[in-house]
């Protein structure tokens, strides 16, 4: 299960992003020059510059934030979940107004980059058309991530599902989560309460 983040294409400006790159790799080339590994505490400082500093970047709202349109938010959804069950099974998503979440696990003989590229592909043209516009739509680049624990996995989750309330974005519309067990057994309990001897046909 992977945890993937992919942008518009005016979210960051190159000078910021070639600002944090620079000095991501200045850490990691002057451990290189000592001939030791990263520190856990230069390991730490490398994921802060690259993914949680663009994340706070991002949520700023950056750009022309496009997929905060209903028409183009709607694209990217549908986009998604198109596929959903056949060549992946989505976990969660959240279309933000300049980039896009998904929790996703690819099933056999589907590469996470060949899913990646018919999204992106399919919703960077539909959407110019709509929006009667030419040029890139998303950023070449896309973060991703491989989810390693069941700890892990619900954070990951959690922090899609959340990414519209910490942006101060209200009654977002644009964002689901595959229910867990204990969101399934609140919804499906019976109104009535239970009892041992449920018949086995329907019609009992």
């Amino acid at each position: 299960v992977y945890h993937v983040s992919f942008r518009l294409a005016d979210s960051i400006p190159q000078s910021k992003r070639d600002e944090w790159i620079h000095e991501r790799d200045s850490i990691i080339k002057n451990a290189a020059s000592l001939k030791r590994d990263l520190t856990a505490e230069e390991n730490k400082k490398i994921r802060h510059l690259y993914s949680e500093r663009i994340e706070k970047y991002l949520d700023s709202g950056h750009g022309e934030c496009l997929l905060a349109q209903n028409q183009i938010a709607e694209l990217v959804a549908n986009a998604l979940k198109h596929f959903d069950g056949e060549r992946y099974t989505l976990h969660a998503w959240c279309v933000m107004p300049n980039h896009v979440h998904v929790i996703v696990e690819p099933h056999k003989g589907w590469e996470l980059s060949k899913i990646i590229h018919s999204w992106k592909s399919f919703t960077a043209h539909e959407a110019n058309k709509r929006l009667n516009r030419s040029g890139d739509f998303w950023q070449r680049d896309a973060y991703n991530h491989i989810i390693r624990s069941e700890k892990e996995y619900y954070f990951q989750i959690q922090y899609t599902w959340e990414n519209p309330d910490k942006a101060g974005l209200k009654d977002w519309l644009w964002r689901w989560r595959k229910p867990d067990r204990d969101d399934l057994a609140t919804t499906w309990a019976p109104a009535g309460g239970t009892f041992a001897d449920w018949p086995n046909r329907l019609k009992e």
